[in-house]
């Protein structure tokens, strides 16, 4: 008797185990950008180009495992093949959790959304100068109704492509977004935020400038050519301090966002700190479709439903030079008209048209572009 007693024990604790066990998922991804452009330049002529191409497809693997989550992304290129997003992340509760790994950490609206989500078809110029791309790093997150917070503690980006011996000691950073959001419902949404950071110099192969040097840098808006539009070296460099104060509105079918973004970085010897900075404004609206609703998780708006079409009008300005510190980036203005049709889940196509001016760069005269583009992007 007590034997069958055991067994059948021993057989319930096995059943609550077992329900008790997590459940690995496994999901793979992927991503197809493809691209038509053309071009029409006032100068630089030889290197803004008309064509097509395929400038991004990605692979990829996401898991979870009860509390545990991860994704491991490859990218392939114009015949490069890059790692894109590695990442380990642990939940605490549906409110918090850490990440770490290779990953874009939050810093302004633009951490909403992935590159190719853009509802622009491309990011504003001042993000890509004054924010980073994928960094190695530790994130926390608390998002709550109202209130979305992070911090992170990260390297520079070129940890990811060399090591130590190449580097030297790497150089590292912080930083925050703080949101709050008092409506955050689908048709009705309001939120302000602030994000702040700093990081040391960065990475140079050249041994004088190793660590003592920041390169900034925007491109003409498209991919089918990889153009720099503005550059700015700023040398005996020692710390960037960088803030940038965000605001989003949505009523029904209609949404603006704004952000502003200011930078500055100290320098040794002597001399003036060099100080950037850049803002941008969209406005949205969807000519048919659902009303817009938030991303809770990214602090953002969500993608539109399949089936919506949309109306994006955006303007941005981006300086990078500052004569005090007898640095001469460029200043840039770009505007820019988009449409976008989401026939289902899948798949979405974005047609562009865009007028960018840059002035003041140094060794290069100034130059305007117009650009009409297409992109049929492919996500699964």
């Amino acid at each position: 008797m007590r034997l069958k007693l055991t067994l059948v024990a021993w057989g319930l604790a096995v059943a609550v185990y077992a329900q008790e066990e997590p459940k690995l998922t496994v999901k793979p991804s992927g991503r197809i950008l493809f691209d038509a452009a053309y071009v029409n330049p006032q100068h630089q002529e030889d290197d803004l180009k008309s064509g097509v191409g395929i400038p991004d497809f990605r692979v990829g693997v996401g898991f979870s495992y009860g509390q545990w989550k991860g994704k491991i992304d490859m990218g392939y290129a114009y015949g490069k093949v890059n790692m894109k997003d590695v990442w380990l992340q642990y939940d605490f509760d549906k409110k918090n959790f850490i990440r770490g790994g290779y990953f874009i950490h939050q810093y302004g609206f633009q951490s909403s959304t992935s590159s190719s989500f853009k509802e622009t078809m491309e990011e504003p110029q001042s993000n890509a100068v004054f924010n980073n791309d994928r960094m190695i790093g530790i994130m926390y997150e608390h998002s709550a109704e109202k209130f979305l917070g992070t911090a992170s503690v990260v390297v520079e980006s070129d940890a990811m492509k060399a090591t130590t011996d190449q580097t030297g000691d790497q150089a590292i950073g912080a930083m925050t977004r703080l949101l709050y959001r008092p409506y955050a419902q689908r048709g009705k949404m309001f939120q302000v935020g602030i994000s702040g950071g700093l990081e040391g110099a960065r990475y140079s192969s050249n041994k004088d400038m190793n660590h003592k040097q920041f390169t900034l840098t925007s491109r003409w808006p498209m991919r089918v050519a990889k153009v720099n539009a503005q550059q700015a070296v700023v040398t005996d460099a020692k710390t960037m301090y960088k803030f940038s104060p965000e605001v989003m509105y949505s009523q029904g079918r209609f949404a603006v966002v704004g952000q502003y973004f200011w930078n500055r970085i100290t320098r040794e010897n002597n001399l003036e700190s060099f100080t950037g900075s850049g803002a941008y404004v969209t406005l949205r609206a969807l000519v048919k479709g659902r009303n817009y609703a938030p991303n809770m998780g990214d602090g953002g708006i969500a993608t539109p439903d399949p089936g919506n079409m949309e109306v994006c009008l955006q303007y941005n300005y981006t300086s990078l030079s500052d004569a005090s510190a007898g640095v001469y980036g460029g200043y840039l203005n770009d505007w820019a008209l988009c449409y976008n049709f989401y026939p289902n889940k899948y798949m979405i196509w974005r047609v562009r048209a865009s007028y960018t001016k840059v002035t003041n760069r140094s060794g290069f005269a100034d130059n305007e572009c117009s650009i009409l583009e297409t992109r049929l992007q492919v996500k699964f």
